[in-house]
């Protein structure tokens, strides 16, 4: 037990050095993985029949795409394409919740598609370093 609470909170303090180190454009990508993982942990969830654990997930990746992601956008600079990410950004949170509430791998699958498309896309504009 001592060494799996040490393994935990050696692994906290990585993450909280990685977070505060972070450029606001790996910020950004560690939302989109962070988010990407849980649904993931949802999907697992559902398979083991774990509705506790699924339901945590899928909270957890819901504040991340609500709170993270689409808190972070910037409205007034980023102008309509901003608009249309916040409004794919609530659908994405609607679709998890119903996945939440039907237990539908089928939902999961959609928004992992849908992140994972915009990941991509915000991947590609990484600063370059240098």
């Amino acid at each position: 037990m001592k060494s799996t609470a040490a393994i935990s909170s050696y692994a906290k303090i990585g993450f909280e050095s990685e977070v505060l180190g972070a450029s606001p454009h790996r910020l950004i990508a560690m939302l989109f993985d962070g988010a990407l993982r849980e649904i993931a942990n949802a999907r697992k969830g559902i398979a083991r029949n774990d509705i506790p654990a699924k339901g945590a997930s899928v909270g957890r990746a819901i504040s991340i795409i609500g709170e993270g992601l689409s808190g972070s956008l910037n409205m007034e600079a980023g102008g309509e394409l901003a608009q249309n990410l916040r409004r794919l950004y609530d659908y994405m949170a609607l679709r998890l919740a119903e996945a939440n509430l039907k237990n539908d791998v089928g939902m999961l699958d959609e928004v992992t598609r849908l992140l994972t498309e915009i990941k991509e896309g915000w991947d590609g504009i990484r600063p370059q370093s240098g």
